[in-house]
């Protein structure tokens, strides 16, 4: 793959066909599972419910979106990268900005089966502080904290 300049952006709805798309596409590979929202609900969500509690910037590459990030200065709702863009360092850009961003302490929930979100979240200095499955999906989910300078 050529490298192409990462840009991080603030979301436009401009971008919400795309963004849904990746993020479904991603989401879906991380768990085995088809989404169960229909394309125009999670459409809406992204456009009328996550951006009024979250800020997302987006990663894109010549115009296409290739990761998004969900997140306030507490938590982390959403952090999905494109599937064929996965471990060149999107990210850890994302990430490295939301943790810039925050409080100096951050939360967020990941599928018990997604081993990769784990290993990245462990990577990147985050603990697990607890496990449930009180999402839709009703898959088990594991709960991670990441604290500034803990150290």
């Amino acid at each position: 793959m050529n490298q192409h300049k990462i840009i991080i952006t603030q979301y436009n709805p401009k971008y919400a066909e795309q963004t849904v798309r990746m993020w479904r596409d991603s989401k879906e590979q991380a768990i085995g599972q088809k989404e169960i929202h229909s394309f125009e609900n999670h459409i809406y969500f992204l456009n009328h419910i996550v951006t009024e509690q979250y800020q997302i910037d987006l990663a894109l590459i010549e115009e296409k979106v290739v990761g998004m990030a969900a997140y306030n200065d507490r938590e982390i709702s959403q952090l999905y990268i494109h599937k064929d863009y996965q471990g060149i360092g999107i990210g850890q850009t994302l990430l490295e900005k939301v943790k810039a961003q925050s409080g100096g302490r951050l939360t967020l929930f990941t599928f018990e089966i997604n081993k990769n979100a784990q290993r990245f979240y462990e990577k990147h200095g985050f603990e697990t502080i607890g496990r449930g499955h009180e999402n839709e999906e009703n898959l088990p989910d594991i709960q991670y904290e990441w604290v500034a300078n803990k150290w």
